[in-house]
């Protein structure tokens, strides 16, 4: 491609609404530009680059024995009410109705389409197991998109369904996405972690998530400095070592306004993992549905909401409101557990605990000698802390660090959970009818794009892998001698001849300007070609931001195969 001719508008200043680097070299490099919030153009440069990350997830998912199909974004909403997702899903579920008054949505997932055709094709065991997937264009109303392609409404996923005879077969299965996915992050030449994960709005018994390793990761991810362990902070699990208490009787002290831990551990002199941290939630979904819940958790911890909503079996939850609180017995800024008419939650890390600090219920009153087990006697323990640097391991015992994390891929076993409702159903070995169970595997596409970049840039630009590279070799002219340009099309159509993927930047342009759009777009190899070199029967070659070499007029094209073989993924 002549850059004279292509669309690649490169900018020299970070745009003022760009926040991550991803965002801002896509920009800048003419990768992308925004039309509306979250929602993006892909310019001819990002979009060979798409298209490369979606050949290597292509060229994995086919090799795994998956089958590639293709579901519309515009999904009908009685598919979305049999599965009673609706209006469970909530608002990032862009609906609308059509002029025959039709309610439809804007995919943002393909569960209920895809049980809707499998449970009209398919008969019998023999037809099973049976993985499909696709590439495709979703929508989620985000309330607050950001990053660029990180979190967008509109981007492009990788999503693929599994349908089994039974949770054997979906172990399997649900085995061979995992290390399809290794093998897709892999080749992209990425630093990336597979995570245990909640199953979140989707749903299912499992999941993992798979995070490329970032500081500008919207994900915390704990993980084992001396094992294989990870997991999401939502769900990461863990121990710490617990200051002992002495045991003692309940007793009132008066905390003139004192409402924090830190604040009633300093005034009390006491170690703040000694006081217990109450706190109240509305709840929405499952069991307590309406009614306030108590959680409880050590003055030095921090609730892990996500932990809580599992050990409700809730949808969600929402700090109470002052009358709530009052409601229930409390008094807002000295709430305690002792007393308070409402389901009281305590953290495993209380069990068995003497000599607790607590709030009293009473204004600028706390109690001291709390003892879970004796003043409690009717406590539930539940895993609600958020795991924290320095922890143990759950699996060997060792420390764990906190690394931030950007979500690239999910794989989920859902069981039954859309395929009973959606009536996936086949007949078995013995002849009756069975549901289906069900595996889900995704990986964000578009968002792969910035994950790379997160990780491979420079201070002059973005560092492209060259199996992802728009365009593997840069020439860049330099002069306006009729002998530069005579040479640099010489060459030009010799590397496509070659099957080189080639940018000629034939502009009349500096060479300061040229060899900075080089390097900001991330160009792997430059091949300088200059009236100096000519006289001498050479060019210069280099690969980005390292030593050049000269090569003589006639082993261009072999010097070139030579980097291009030994580097490519």
């Amino acid at each position: 491609m002549r850059y004279s001719r292509f669309l690649a508008p490169t900018l020299r200043d970070d745009p003022a609404d760009a926040e991550v680097i991803s965002h801002k070299l896509l920009l800048r490099a003419g990768y992308i530009r925004r039309v509306t919030s979250g929602v993006y153009d892909f310019l001819p440069m990002g979009l060979r680059v798409l298209r490369k990350i979606e050949q290597i997830v292509r060229e994995e998912m086919n090799r795994a024995g998956a089958q590639e199909l293709l579901m519309p974004m515009v999904q009908p909403s009685e598919l979305w009410e049999k599965s009673n997702r609706w209006e469970k899903y909530g608002p990032e579920l862009l609906r609308f109705t059509d002029r025959h008054n039709h309610e439809s949505c804007l995919g943002p997932t393909h569960e209920e389409v895809i049980c809707d055709l499998v449970s009209r094709e398919l008969r019998s065991y023999k037809q099973l197991p049976m993985n499909l997937y696709q590439i495709q264009s979703k929508f989620r109303d985000e309330i607050r998109p950001r990053f660029g392609l990180m979190r967008g409404r509109e981007f492009i996923m990788k999503d693929a369904y599994s349908f089994h005879a039974d949770e054997v077969s979906l172990e399997a299965e649900y085995r061979n996405m995992f290390e399809t996915y290794k093998r897709i992050f892999t080749r992209l030449g990425l630093k990336f972690r597979p995570v245990e994960a909640d199953t979140g709005s989707i749903g299912g018994s499992a999941s993992h998530e798979f995070h490329v390793l970032a500081e500008s990761g919207e994900d915390l991810i704990a993980h084992c400095s001396g094992c294989e362990y990870a997991a999401n902070v939502e769900m990461a699990e863990s121990s710490r070592n617990i200051p002992a208490g002495e045991a003692g009787d309940v007793t009132g002290v008066d905390t003139p306004n004192a409402t924090s831990a830190e604040d009633v551990a300093t005034y009390l002199k006491a170690d703040v993992a000694q006081l217990v941290k109450t706190l109240l939630y509305r709840i929405t979904g499952g069991p307590e549905d309406g009614n306030i819940v108590a959680a409880c958790i050590r003055g030095d911890d921090q609730l892990q909401e996500i932990k809580l909503v599992r050990a409700l079996k809730a949808t969600s939850i929402e700090m109470a409101s002052d009358e709530e609180i009052k409601a229930v017995g409390g008094v807002t800024g000295f709430v305690g557990p002792v007393g308070l008419s409402c389901r009281r939650l305590f953290d495993d890390t209380l069990k068995n605990s003497v000599g607790l600090i607590a709030g009293a219920n009473r204004i600028d009153m706390h109690i001291t000698g709390l003892d879970i087990g004796r003043d409690e006697s009717t406590s539930e323990f539940a895993d609600l802390r958020q795991t924290r640097a320095g922890d143990g391991c759950p699996k060997c015992g060792n420390a764990v660090k906190l690394s931030r994390g950007i979500e690239v891929g999910h794989v989920f076993a859902l069981g039954t959970c859309y395929s009973e409702p959606m009536e996936v159903q086949f007949q078995n070995r013995e002849g009756k009818r069975s549901t289906a169970t069900m595996g889900c595997y995704g990986i964000g596409v578009s968002r792969l794009m910035a994950a790379v970049v997160e990780q491979c840039n420079d201070e002059n630009g973005i560092v492209w892998p060259l199996n992802l590279a728009p365009f593997q070799v840069a020439i860049i002219t330099m002069g306006k001698s009729d002998s530069g340009l005579e040479a640099s099309e010489k060459i030009y159509h010799e590397l496509l001849d070659a099957g080189i993927e080639v940018l000629w930047d034939d502009r009349k342009e500096r060479p300061g300007v040229k060899f900075k759009d080089a390097e900001l777009m991330g160009l792997p190899i430059h091949l300088i070609v200059g009236d100096r070199g000519l006289e001498n029967g050479v060019v210069e070659v280099r690969r980005r931001n390292e030593t050049k070499e000269e090569v003589k007029l006639d082993q261009i094209l072999p010097a070139l195969q030579s980097l291009l073989g030994g580097s490519q993924a």
